[in-house]
């Protein structure tokens, strides 16, 4: 089957008749457990859900490849993935190598907890692959590709494979483009993960995240950080999550071919100092992003001259939802250096395309730039 329709189908419920088509959220926090609990599917809210179960059977599907079956874990939302990986993996002393420009709070947990815990950090940007230089010694490798908010891209495969050699686990944070735009696993990472949060579920009104591998070991140990540090997802977010992931393929598809005719569209644009997006021929990453992304993800960069005429920009809209996170049906944009933390321009938008109608969008943008010139 092709990827629209398994994923369209994982959701399903077995067929029987006169049962639903879809399960709904199981609510309950102990279950029935009588004698010896080995033999209980389910035993206490805190380890495991039936809901979970569906969900994360959905994941893996998504995220399997060819020969291999992944299995994948969700969680409370996308940082608490990104902490089961550092925090199962990690002891004092090990050595962990992170794109200087991952993403803000992955780095700030890495900075301030577990360097103060003996783990020792070093840090390379995204784009050239730089990471590969710093592995020597190290546990484990941390990539984001495309990086946020830069949309810098890395090889992966290449990266990994130098990563194992090394003696190195490999974790990809692959929120961007999803398990259906790119597949971490089959490229040689160790872990996928993602905030499931953005384009994954789509409709910016969950929180949740997920990791995904193919070794039963690394499952275990993901699962047991889970159960004891209770990053457990809430029974209604998974069921929603569920009913959100069918949708994914038709979501996806447009709200990448938005992106791409938007960055066409702005590199047209006076106003415009750059855009950044791996779609564009001219982007430097963009003949990798075509080698390893199916699509090349919703979330597209630019930079106008300075903060004023971005927020002019911004103000001038009359479509754009001017909000932080990404990935949902409708287009958002901001200007990114309000936060903090990333070492960009102050004109820096960072813009995720919706599933609007793609002219209303661009004669929005055009008019808004117009006000900045």
């Amino acid at each position: 089957m092709r990827d629209a329709t398994k994923i369209i189908r994982s959701t399903l419920t077995r067929s029987a008749p006169g049962e639903p088509l879809h399960s709904g959220p199981v609510f309950a926090a102990p279950y029935h457990t009588p004698g010896d609990p080995t033999g209980t599917p389910y035993t206490y809210a805190r380890s495991h859900n039936p809901t979970w179960t569906s969900l994360e059977k959905a994941i893996g599907q998504m995220e399997s490849g060819e020969g291999y079956r992944a299995s994948a874990l969700v969680f409370a939302s996308g940082m608490a993935a990104c902490s089961a990986v550092f925090g199962a993996v990690l002891r004092p002393g090990d050595v962990v190598v992170l794109p200087s420009n991952a993403y803000y709070t992955a780095r700030v947990l890495m900075q301030e907890y577990f360097t103060k815990m003996g783990v020792v950090l070093r840090m390379a940007p995204t784009a050239g692959n730089a990471q590969v230089e710093l592995l020597e010694g190290a546990r484990l490798l941390w990539l984001e590709s495309p990086s946020n908010p830069g949309m810098e891209i890395c090889d992966i495969a290449m990266l990994s494979e130098a990563a194992h050699r090394a003696g190195a686990l490999v974790a990809v944070d692959n929120t961007t483009p999803t398990p259906l735009g790119q597949l971490p696993l089959a490229l040689g990472a160790d872990f996928s993960v993602a905030s499931d949060t953005k384009a994954m579920t789509g409709h910016s009104d969950l929180l949740l995240g997920h990791v995904a591998v193919r070794d039963l070991e690394l499952r275990a140990q993901i699962d047991q950080w889970r159960t004891l540090t209770g990053a457990a997802l809430g029974p209604m977010e998974a069921w929603l999550a569920l009913r959100s992931i069918a949708t994914l393929p038709l979501r996806l598809e447009r709200s990448c071919e938005n992106a791409q005719r938007i960055a066409e569209f702005l590199t047209t644009r006076n106003e415009i100092v750059s855009v950044l997006y791996p779609g564009l021929p001219n982007h430097p990453g963009h003949d990798i992003a075509k080698k390893q992304m199916r699509y090349f993800g919703p979330v597209l960069s630019f930079i106008l001259r300075d903060k004023s005429a971005a927020e002019t920009f911004l103000a001038n809209s009359k479509l754009l939802t001017d909000a932080t996170s990404f990935g949902g049906v409708t287009t958002t944009a901001e200007r990114r250096a309000r936060w903090g933390g990333d070492v960009i321009a102050e004109g820096f938008i960072r813009m995720s395309a919706g599933c609007e109608a793609v002219e209303d969008l661009i004669e929005d943008i055009a008019q808004a730039l117009d006000a900045v010139r």
